[in-house]
């Protein structure tokens, strides 16, 4: 994710211009200027309509489908958005829940018991990032001392990597209560936090494996096309060859607020505009190790 000063126009319209959706829609934009080009020189030069052809009514349909392309896109980005905003506010909470419990563990633990001390302090980080790894690339690798922590050799790297690391807490909890370090109170007190891991990672998974229905962004495709393939063929009488810079424009437009949403929509990968849950993972390992002091 860049960060960035949303009050600097210069560089912010600079990145616009520079930004991959530009390189992406840049043949189509080629494809759009030769055709509105096309458009033009056949109806002004080969068929040479004049201002009273029928076509030339053509753009009150381009106005009562312009209006409904906007509620769409309008639709279409509000949803994206949300999407992202609700994957920020799981990878928040689950900033909080490693804090509290790093703060609980400080307080119930002795605090000689550095074998404990030390597995929530590797156990709680080694969760975001395990759950970073998973949302980005399905594949888990774990980075834990196995000497001093023999339970960590089940972690198995096929599986749900942060079930794994969840349940791996979890049972460290119970067993430091079997063992009566832990009083009952306190058991209850750790439930909330560690439930939150998984409440969290089913939340995520939810975002990432629901994209929008194919039916609904493949309509707006569709509709974006059409629409501007048949801008010149009415505009032609009133603005002649000018179509050529206008029709491209107004693809541009449309087409880039419908990428734009395809972008963050997907908040969990590697493009700018996603989230920067590496960045997150290593801020949950920075503060958990501070409070749980070996």
């Amino acid at each position: 994710m860049i960060v960035y000063n949303p009050k600097d126009w210069l560089s912010t319209s600079i990145y616009l211009h520079t930004f991959k959706i530009f390189k992406r829609l840049l043949p189509y934009l080629i494809i759009s200027i030769l055709f509105s080009w096309g458009i033009a020189y056949w109806e002004l030069e080969y068929l040479k309509l004049s201002d009273k052809s029928w076509l030339k009514n053509i753009n009150i349909v381009h106005n009562l489908l312009g209006f409904v392309l906007s509620l769409l896109l309008v639709f279409r980005t509000n949803t994206a958005y949300d999407r992202w905003w609700e994957a920020r506010k799981q990878w928040g909470a689950l900033t909080n829940t490693s804090r509290i419990l790093a703060i609980k563990m400080q307080a119930y633990l002795d605090p000689e018991d550095k074998v404990n001390r030390s597995f929530y302090r590797k156990s709680i980080s080694l969760f975001a990032e395990t759950l970073a790894e998973y949302l980005k690339s399905d594949y888990t690798r774990f980075m834990l001392d196995e000497t001093a922590h023999p339970e960590l050799k089940e972690l198995d790297d096929k599986k749900h990597g942060p079930n794994q690391v969840a349940a791996l807490i979890f049972k460290k909890t119970n067993k430091l209560y079997q063992e009566g370090k832990l009083s009952g109170e306190q058991l209850i007190t750790l439930n909330k936090e560690l439930n939150a891991f998984t409440e969290i990672t089913g939340a995520c998974e939810r975002i990432k494996n629901t994209p929008i229905p194919l039916g609904y962004s493949s309509f707006i495709k569709t509709f974006i096309i059409l629409y501007t393939a048949t801008l010149p063929i009415g505009y032609v009488f009133s603005l002649g060859y000018f179509v050529i810079a206008a029709v491209p424009f107004v693809f541009y437009v449309l087409a880039a607020l419908e990428m734009i949403g395809e972008s963050i929509e997907e908040p969990f990968g590697t493009d700018s505009d996603d989230l920067p849950i590496d960045k997150m993972a290593a801020n949950i390992k920075k503060h958990s190790q501070e409070i749980l002091l070996p």
